[in-house]
């Protein structure tokens, strides 16, 4: 039997016996109301109302302190000699690297296809709203880390959830944590094998195919499947095993370097088309609030912007926190207003670049898709780039397997946080769980467990119920985390030694 028939195999058996469960647990998580002629999935007003209100809760702080958290990850606020693992910048590049990845590419452009133009102008307000959010859940991943004798800290709403319940409401909001962080921790685990793991492989190869040759190129044959496979898995298991110092090391080079060939390959589109950038930004702003040509009017394109924005940045997810509870502070709203860089980063740049580029690009593969909804994603974006050189394509084919290998290596470390919660933190547990990682990259170049997929997508944004909830409850303590490192900042600025004498202890365990 060949390796083609046994991976179809392998296929079908998966998604017959799991299908039902992942279109089940689909229609409650993204359960959509009829809103102005277009569908409104309420998981997505969900995240965005949460971020209305925590931007107005914490007066903007996503404008007011830009500055601010441009000079912590600048390290104008760095205390080397603090319990973390990491420092700012890399704690911010281990997280960006987790949510910058395929949807900036391929959903962007599916975003654009259906909502029209005016959908990037919703994604950009959604993802400044998105910014308050992630301030929040970052700096209770801080506050309730757990720093662990051996130096390695771990974070994240399984470890927030429980302890910040309990502190606020005793006994009854610890047992109530507890249950809640278990259910977390295995959403997050489910996610990373399948979303942050199995999916990014299998697109980034099916991506080095297309302009390889195709099925009958280099790379389209089983063999060509599994040695791209093995390297992937290969370059995962050796930077897993260094823990976040090696994710983050990595990261802090390869997120500069892969937003920046990115970001570049826009803006020769852009200069290219230069004078159709006026137009083209007359053309999102008109889009945003012209019903006429989009699907569900203005409602229409609003709802797709913010789905294509919440799903990239994943601001109220809970995922983040992870990666940033690392970082080496006394401060835990240093890192908060650190993270709200994410999905400025994440949303507001890079997907508005891809948007931009498209509009102004405007491949006939767009206006077909605007038509035919079965023609879009990725390739969109890559007739794009085509329009000015043709070898465009294979820039974009760089980007995705760096925006792939990134956001491998950084679900890596979130589902081995979510494994040793539930199962321990011993050496053969961490070893069970990396060996069980890599397997998954292996198998994401040759299977597609499509079923899988949309279920670990329902998995995780299921959290996001949780994780607001606890949010809300938390927020008073984000406030008074704030106001601390706001007078830290003040006193360092004057000159002052803005010493930790008053700053609470970070628990540690074993």
């Amino acid at each position: 039997m060949s390796l083609e028939s046994i991976t179809e195999n392998v296929d079908e058996a998966v998604s017959g016996f799991f299908e039902p469960i992942a279109t089940w647990l689909g229609e409650i998580v993204f359960y959509a109301v009829p809103v102005g002629g277009t569908d409104l999935p309420l998981i997505v007003a969900w995240l965005v109302v949460a971020g209305l209100v925590f931007t107005c809760w914490f007066g903007f702080v996503q404008l007011r302190k830009f500055r601010l958290a441009v000079d912590v990850v600048r390290g104008k606020y760095d205390d080397k000699d603090s319990a973390g693992e990491v420092n700012h910048f890399q704690a911010l590049t281990a997280a960006v690297s987790g949510t910058v990845g395929l949807g900036n590419i391929a959903g962007v452009a599916v975003a654009v296809s259906i909502g029209g133009a005016g959908a990037t102008f919703w994604m950009i307000l959604c993802g400044l709203l998105g910014m308050a959010t992630k301030f929040v859940e970052v700096t209770l991943g801080v506050k309730y880390r757990e720093v662990h004798a051996d130096g390695t800290v771990s974070g994240g709403p399984m470890h927030y959830l429980p302890k910040g319940l309990a502190e606020r409401f005793g006994k009854n909001g610890k047992n109530l944590g507890k249950v809640l962080a278990v259910l977390a921790s295995i959403m997050i685990l489910f996610f990373g094998l399948f979303g942050g793991n199995l999916f990014q492989v299998n697109q980034s190869y099916a991506q080095l195919v297309s302009v390889t040759g195709g099925d009958d190129g280099a790379m389209g044959s089983s063999a060509g499947a599994l040695l791209f496979g093995l390297l992937i898995a290969a370059l995962v298991g050796v930077v897993l095993l260094g823990g976040i110092r090696s994710i983050a090391s990595v990261t802090s080079r390869l997120i500069p370097a892969m937003a920046g060939i990115y970001i570049v390959a826009c803006l020769v589109v852009i200069l290219v088309n230069v004078t159709a950038v006026p137009a083209a930004i007359g053309t999102i702003i008109e889009g945003a609030f012209n019903p006429e040509g989009v699907a569900g009017g203005v409602l229409g394109a609003l709802i797709i912007g913010f789905k294509r924005a919440a799903f990239s940045n994943e601001a109220g997810l809970g995922s983040a926190p992870i990666a940033h509870s690392a970082v080496k502070t006394r401060h835990p709203a240093s890192e908060g207003l650190v993270a709200l860089l994410e999905p400025f980063i994440d949303t507001v740049v890079i997907c508005t670049m891809t948007a931009l580029t498209i509009v102004i690009a405007n491949p006939a593969s767009w206006s077909a898709a605007r038509t035919d909804e079965s023609i879009g994603g990725v390739t969109i974006t890559s007739d794009a780039f085509g329009t000015v050189l043709p070898w465009f394509p294979y820039v974009l084919t760089v980007a995705v397997l760096l925006f792939a290998i990134s956001t491998v290596l950084t679900w890596g470390y979130y589902g081995l946080k979510a494994w040793t919660y539930l199962f321990g933190r011993s050496r053969a547990s961490e070893v069970v769980y990396k060996s069980l990682y890599t397997l998954f990259a292996v198998a994401g170049s040759l299977l597609t467990l499509q079923t899988l997929i949309d279920l670990a997508d329902a998995v995780l944004f299921s959290l996001a119920v949780i994780n607001i909830i606890g949010l809300y409850l938390l927020a008073p303590v984000v406030k008074r985390e704030l106001n601390a490192f706001l007078a830290y900042a003040r006193t360092r600025r004057s000159g002052g030694t803005g010493g930790g004498t008053e700053d609470e202890p970070v628990k540690s365990t074993v």
